[in-house]
């Protein structure tokens, strides 16, 4: 009678297992991962900050204050200087720069919104072609259309008005409008839609009745981002608003206006009120953006979550 043998458990193949990872493990992976994302994000808040206090202390300081301790404190907080600054030009270059986008944002909203539910919500031949026509556009430099821009501008007699630079701030702001307004109806609920044409209502009743009013999120934070953009735009202004003869208007926005304020101190700098200007020009974006930064927040989460 032959004695069993013992055999011994057959030796894994490949590699060694590896030891199961335990919950403590994860937690830690985490928590390290939270801290490096939060010191980051720390950083990177104060190297935002910190620039724009010391710009906003600056303006209250004088040249020899500046020149002697930039990083000190001002010895006196007079609003003098912000005075200055309005009566030197920044009030006129403020006023054009609300007249423009007090006509430009609204109606690019109001374009771009149309395309976009058309886009969206309508099958018809050459839809894809259009799209994609608006996406290129976001994408072109606008650099490279400045002189045919200038001339096509000029040829319509509207060089260094408001007309001219609303017409151009809305084709340059309609290609990203479009693109994102586009994902955001989208994602609004077809049900809403096919109830409001059953119940007889017109295209143009359902659009601004029913669907326009559910976009309201994304409206407010692509209108928000418009506003930055249009209102920190420089080159376009820089080319069409510039006067023709001595007899017209500067019409100077505030992009230029800052720019206009610097060349006129020459030698004899007055770096408070180019300061002071600066801070009138920042102050109004980040009233808006403060304001509505909980609508931006859900325009950009809830066209990806839906």
């Amino acid at each position: 009678m032959t004695a069993l043998k013992e055999t011994a458990p057959a030796p894994a193949e490949g590699p060694a297992a590896k030891a199961p990872v335990r919950p403590g493990d994860r937690r830690s992976e985490g928590m390290v991962l939270n801290v490096f994302s939060h010191g980051f994000l720390a950083l990177w808040a104060l190297l935002i900050v910190l620039p724009l206090l010391w710009l906003v202390i600056s303006s209250f300081k004088t040249d020899a204050q500046i020149g002697g301790s930039a990083f000190g404190w001002p010895h006196s907080w007079s609003f003098d200087v912000f005075h200055r600054a309005w009566n030197k030009g920044i009030g006129d270059y403020f006023l054009n720069t609300v007249i423009v986008l007090v006509f430009s944002v609204p109606l690019t909203m109001l374009f771009g919104s149309m395309a976009a539910y058309v886009l969206a919500r309508y099958q018809f031949w050459g839809n894809r072609l259009l799209y994609y026509f608006f996406v290129a556009g976001a994408m072109f430099p606008v650099f490279l259309a400045l002189v045919p821009l200038f001339f096509m501008v000029k040829r319509l007699d509207m060089l260094n008005t408001y007309q001219g630079l609303i017409l151009v701030y809305i084709a340059y702001s309609m290609p990203f409008t479009v693109f994102f307004m586009h994902a955001f109806f989208r994602t609004l609920p077809t049900a809403v839609f096919e109830a409001a044409v059953l119940d007889g209502a017109s295209h143009t009743r359902t659009f601004f009745q029913v669907m326009l009013p559910m976009a309201r999120p994304g409206l407010i934070s692509v209108g928000i981002f418009n506003t930055l953009g249009q209102w920190n735009q420089f080159i376009l202004p820089t080319v069409l608003m510039q006067p023709q003869s001595g007899s017209d208007p500067e019409r100077y926005v505030l992009t230029q206006g800052l720019i206009q304020l610097q060349q006129q101190q020459g030698y004899a700098s007055d770096l408070p009120v180019l300061f002071a200007g600066v801070t009138i020009a920042m102050i109004p974006m980040l009233v808006v953006y403060l304001s509505f930064q909980r609508q931006v927040q859900a325009g950009l989460t809830s066209a990806t979550l839906k």
